[in-house]
């Protein structure tokens, strides 16, 4: 087996890397110094010379806001991205792995979402992945769609790391309370990865850690497990208004995974407790 990783630069590609290797799985992972998402030719030459027999596509636009005023640009590497990558594993043969969000829903409501429930993006990003998503399901039989949220890991930034440095800088901050999800720890989602690709059990799959929370509740526990004083008061969203609209509910029925033969995720407390053992020699620095 061979594996290539998009968005090796990115939380989860590293780790996805770092899981592969681990295992003894030749792998590579690469970013955009290596091709250009969106030349399509680019994609194609790139995956024929390595050859692998997995794609791991974690590579994305991220950036939620930035996205509203930068449609093109983020459908372009989300959507037509996507369906290049999806040409070049098809050439070659290769099984897909492609990184999805809670986004692609409309966020409302309190029931977790069902792996089959109707799309319903409610800003440009979520929009673009339902495209990727399309592409990946309309040409593909052999693929993976993960669809995840919240992700945070060693390598780049994110809401633990934020809420440890705003915790040693401030007395008290403020956190929304009214948007529900589960953070979702790279390293546990790199195994489920790694875990789905030496197996033939394609379709859609939500993953994150069990049990759902506020951003709220994940701010006082990040407090309180690194020992912080920090105060933490809750808000609602409507007192930090973004260019993208956020869902309210991200909740990702996770009960597939379970049902399909594949280990459960670990409950986001577990992951959390491991993330900070993690990054350990960071914080106390």
């Amino acid at each position: 087996m061979r594996v290539l990783v998009t968005g090796y630069a990115g939380q989860l590609g590293w780790d996805t890397v770092r899981q592969l290797e681990a295992r003894g799985i030749e792998c590579r992972g690469v970013d955009m110094q290596d091709f250009d998402l969106t030349d399509g030719q680019a994609v194609k030459n790139y995956v024929q010379e390595f050859r692998p027999s997995v794609i791991v596509h974690c590579a994305a636009y991220t950036g939620v806001d930035k996205a509203e005023s930068q449609p093109e640009i983020c459908a372009a590497v989300n959507g037509m991205g996507t369906v290049n990558v999806v040409r070049a594993a098809l050439s070659v043969g290769a099984k897909l792995v492609f990184i999805s969000t809670d986004y692609v829903f409309p966020g409302t409501g309190d029931k977790p979402y069902q792996v089959d429930d109707p799309y319903g993006p409610q800003n440009v990003y979520g929009m673009s992945k339902v495209q990727g998503e399309d592409a990946v399901r309309s040409l593909m039989t052999r693929y993976f769609i993960l669809r995840t949220s919240w992700v945070f890991g060693k390598n780049g930034h994110n809401f633990v790391r934020t809420m440890l440095r705003l915790g040693a800088e401030k007395k008290e901050i403020r956190v929304v309370n009214d948007q529900i999800g589960s953070p979702t720890y790279t390293q546990d989602l790199a195994r489920v990865i790694c875990d789905m690709i030496i197996t033939d059990k394609y379709g859609i799959y939500h993953v994150r850690n069990e049990g759902f929370l506020s951003w709220y509740d994940f701010a006082k526990m990040i407090m309180e497990k690194a020992g912080l004083p920090c105060r933490v008061i809750p808000v609602p969203s409507s007192e930090y208004p973004t260019p993208a609209k956020r869902p309210l509910n991200s909740r990702l029925d996770g009960s597939k995974l379970a049902e399909s033969g594949f280990t459960p995720m670990p409950t986001v407390e577990n992951a959390l407790d491991r993330y900070l053992e993690e990054i350990k020699d960071e914080i106390h620095a």
